[in-house]
């Protein structure tokens, strides 16, 4: 197939409408637009169309950008997403850029789900019984360790009183406990989802390369974490794919 075949393609797979061509106010920039993301990137790497709109969703997420993300929510179940899965791409978007932005995709999202007849509340993939004040924080520990062990705990001793303590304790327990304890997606993929979620908030890259680190951790390969962010490079830009791909050099260098 040549680029314009290609895109044709995946715009069918994804959005079930055909490729831009001449009509509207900018035709020619949507095929710009297409044939970068649907005619190139989509083509380029091992991840499938599944992984790259959940890629996709949690990206415009984090750029609060929610009439792309009311698309892209709409091509992910396309793809074959689950709906558990893209609320759970979306959920764990909070920790890192805040409830306020999160929630206003969640509505978005949930818009969508009503659009397909999808019933709401979706079903509870919480796994913390609440019964014990201290299982936040060693089930997300238990998370946590294995993948950065306890660098964050010894980074903050210098902060004043109770703080020096409290600060990595909230991380541990909002971002491993709260979230990544939860069913719907597997420690692999919110690790994956999470390495480019940081590349989009863009001045994040001591974070990202944590994160990559920790992504391969989990399972991933050095291409699927270049694909990922590749993919994305469409909706967060070009400087921050080389901010993110230039932090973690060192992690992704092919091996010889």
């Amino acid at each position: 197939m040549n680029r314009k075949e290609r895109t044709e393609q995946k715009m069918q797979e994804l959005f079930h409408s055909h490729a831009a061509g001449e009509e509207g106010t900018d035709g020619a920039f949507m095929q710009i637009l297409q044939g970068y993301i649907f005619g190139d990137v989509c083509y380029t790497g091992s991840l499938d169309n599944r992984m790259r709109e959940l890629v996709t969703v949690t990206v415009l997420t984090t750029l609060g950008t929610l009439p792309q993300l009311k698309a892209h929510v709409q091509a992910s179940l396309n793809a074959g997403c689950t709906p558990v899965e893209i609320r759970e791409a979306v959920y764990q978007c909070a920790p890192f850029i805040g409830f306020p932005k999160t929630l206003n995709a969640i509505s978005t999202m949930n818009e969508v789900f009503a659009g397909n007849n999808i019933e709401l509340p979706l079903p509870s993939q919480r796994t913390l019984t609440g019964e014990n004040e201290e299982e936040r924080y060693q089930r997300g520990l238990a998370i946590q360790a294995p993948l950065y062990g306890d660098e964050i705990a010894g980074r903050y001793t210098w902060l004043p009183g109770e703080f020096a303590q409290a600060v990595p304790r909230f991380l541990t327990e909002l971002c491993f406990g709260d979230f990544v304890t939860r069913t719907g997606l597997d420690g692999k993929t919110r690790e994956l989802l999470t390495v480019v979620l940081l590349a989009a908030l863009g001045g994040a890259e001591l974070q990202v390369k944590s994160h990559v680190q920790g992504a391969l951790k989990a399972g991933n390969t050095k291409e699927e974490v270049v694909c990922a962010l590749t993919h994305a490079s469409g909706y967060l830009g070009i400087p921050r794919l080389f901010n993110a791909l230039n932090a973690c050099k060192d992690l992704l260098q092919r091996d010889e």
